[in-house]
């Protein structure tokens, strides 16, 4: 979590890496990011063996491809900004490993998430989580007990990164997308909790203040404009807690 936090603070990506369920996975937890934290989709990202048809369809010969887990790096321009999260669950997945050594080689950081104490992409990567499930039900089927370990684990990161980045305040999702009538009710009852305000008033801040949940809040907070809302989220690098703790909101 320091690490990406680290990474992203200093203008680099989160770049998950794998094949398979592992790959899968590791796009599930991408594509959650910007509805739910408010961040760029550029931010977290998702490399998966075999291309963007291998998240509906299996291309399992496409893991062994090492080369083409260097060249999807590559095409990404991966440098010493980013870090490179590789999901395997028996460590040697070809194209995960030579994705990882290729991250390293470009001097970004690495992780490995991985079910196999001891394997190759624990050896390549400078940082490993590594849940020990023990065998699965069904043997050799790592979609059951390993991969949920590794969902668990991705979400852990994803959310602490994210909290610690600014886009959770006091444990609401104060960078939620309002996209749909399910998530401006969400955002509404957000703001009457964080603020006090009527949800008459909730509502009309958050659709003056655009949308977005946290130039609402300070709206209603500081009572001040959305130009001085976002102003303030800007110096502050849209972090509440920052801004808190500068000015005690």
């Amino acid at each position: 979590v320091e690490a990406a936090v680290r990474a992203v603070g200093r203008g680099g990506r989160i770049l998950y890496v794998g094949a398979g369920t592992s790959g899968r996975l590791g796009a599930l937890d991408a594509a959650e990011c910007p509805p739910t934290f408010g961040v760029s989709p550029e931010t977290v990202q998702a490399v998966i063996a075999g291309g963007p048809r291998a998240f509906w369809r299996a291309a399992e010969g496409a893991e062994d491809d090492r080369e083409q887990g260097r060249r999807d790096l590559a095409a990404r321009r991966v440098g010493p900004r980013d870090i490179v999260i590789g999901i395997t669950a028996s460590g040697r997945t070809p194209y995960t490993v030579a994705a990882l050594a290729y991250a390293r080689s470009r001097r970004a950081a690495t992780v490995a998430i991985t079910n196999n104490p001891g394997s190759p992409a624990t050896r390549v990567a400078r940082i490993s989580v590594v849940p020990e499930t023990g065998p699965e039900v069904l043997a050799g089927s790592t979609r059951m007990k390993a991969a949920l370990a590794q969902k668990m684990v991705l979400h852990m990161i994803s959310t602490a990164v994210m909290a610690r980045l600014g886009h959770v305040y006091q444990g609401y999702m104060v960078g939620v997308q309002p996209t749909n009538r399910k998530l401006v009710e969400r955002a509404c009852r957000l703001l009457t909790e964080l603020t006090g305000a009527s949800p008459g008033a909730a509502a009309r801040a958050l659709q003056e203040s655009g949308n977005n949940v946290k130039v609402a809040f300070l709206m209603l907070r500081r009572r001040v404009s959305r130009a001085a809302a976002e102003r303030l989220l800007k110096k502050y690098g849209g972090s509440l807690r920052a801004l808190e703790e500068h000015l005690r909101v």
